[in-house]
């Protein structure tokens, strides 16, 4: 937190919304009558990276979040250094919702500890290609399996006052043309396969935020699909979290207008879409979807409550980074979620005594490739 940010926060600590004895809503009626007009609109699209920008004025600090599924980005840290838990199909492989829970609770302290307060995860679309280089993040072809290692997740996470954000809602399955295709779906499929992990963090784990995709769905890019964010997550399945994008998917193909009714809460990646002198004009000129817009603006903050932002801090769960204890956690996991389906003639485990040469085949065995990466 900084100094100015502080010196705001002195002022303003005996205004309803700071008293976290009072009722959640009443304080988000407080602190939402209190922002202008121009503070709501900066609120719904990201001022760097990975950060919502701050109001001093009222003791806002920048919002901040972090990749991935699996780990703090390296990105977010002073020196590259966190927990790499194993990837979400490992994960998936134990087979073990209360190990979830606790890689939950164990990637939240990390990242609580780089002062961030989202982690963008868990992802879990469907294991539906396996050319696609997004698919180690995800947790299975099975939606029950994804969707009771997803919840248990989400539920770990938020123990520790760390938002989720579940990603990348929905059916964004497919590496090539990723940001563009177009995915034809039936509403049975969407039921049956792509929305029960989505559905689960939902309804049982309360998450509290949900990233739209790139894709289109039937036509329509996902951030502005309203059937998707509007009709079916927000009104159906009672989602009272936040949905953001993902970073540069906001396409405002249709306006402004249709964006917000369509119940994309924050563009992040830009601020393009959401423009401050484009959503003035539509006010003056009487065509603002007020209503829509005061909904996006009151997930908003209620998420800056449920994560402590106004809150004394002693009484926030502190965070840790790449402790032993984590280390531990992680090597766990990786012992449960080892699958071995066939070890002929006794293979394994190798005996080193006996082995003279091991072959490394194909072009990229010289070369180094990759980098550490939790996802994102």
């Amino acid at each position: 937190m900084n100094f100015e940010i502080l010196i705001y926060i002195m002022s303003i600590k005996n205004l309803p919304f700071m008293d976290s004895n009072l009722d959640l809503e009443k304080r988000i009626d407080d602190l939402l009558n209190r922002l202008t007009f121009e503070e709501k609109c900066l609120l719904v699209a990201g001022a760097g990276h990975n950060r919502l920008p701050a109001i001093p004025r009222l003791g806002i600090a920048g919002f901040g979040m972090t990749d991935g599924p699996h780990g703090v980005s390296p990105n977010s840290t002073p020196d590259g250094t966190a927990t790499y838990f194993p990837t979400g199909t490992q994960i998936a492989s134990t087979w073990n919702p209360e190990l979830a829970y606790k890689i939950g609770q164990a990637i939240a302290e990390e990242v609580r500890a780089v002062n961030r307060h989202m982690s963008l995860g868990p992802a879990i679309n469907m294991c539906r290609c396996y050319l696609n280089g997004r698919t180690f993040e995800y947790y299975s072809e099975d939606p029950y399996l994804a969707s009771e290692i997803a919840a248990e997740f989400v539920k770990g996470l938020q123990s520790k006052r760390i938002a989720a954000c579940v990603k990348h809602f929905v059916a964004n399955n497919q590496e090539t043309n990723r940001h563009k295709v177009n995915v034809k779906v039936s509403r049975r499929a969407l039921e049956e396969i792509y929305f029960p992990a989505f559905r689960k963090c939902v309804e049982k784990a309360d998450a509290w935020g949900v990233m739209a995709s790139y894709n289109k769905i039937n036509g329509i890019y996902a951030c502005e699909h309203k059937l998707i964010l509007r009709d079916i997550l927000k009104d159906t399945w009672k989602f009272s979290g936040v949905v953001v994008s993902d970073w540069g998917a906001t396409r405002n193909t249709s306006g402004i207008k249709s964006l917000i009714e369509a119940g994309l809460d924050i563009e992040m990646g830009s601020r393009d879409k959401y423009n401050i002198e484009e959503m003035k004009k539509l006010k003056d000129l009487g065509e603002f979807p007020e209503k829509y817009f005061e909904d996006n603006i009151r997930r908003i903050l209620k998420l800056f409550f449920r994560v402590g932002m106004f809150d004394d801090p002693s009484k926030i769960p502190k965070g840790s980074i790449n402790t032993l204890e984590h280390q531990q956690l992680a090597r766990k996991v990786a012992e449960e979620g080892m699958v071995l389906l066939k070890n002929e003639n006794n293979l394994l485990p190798l005996d080193i005594n006996k082995i003279k040469k091991i072959a490394l085949i194909g072009k990229h065995a010289d070369m180094k490739f990759g980098r550490k990466r939790m996802g994102g």
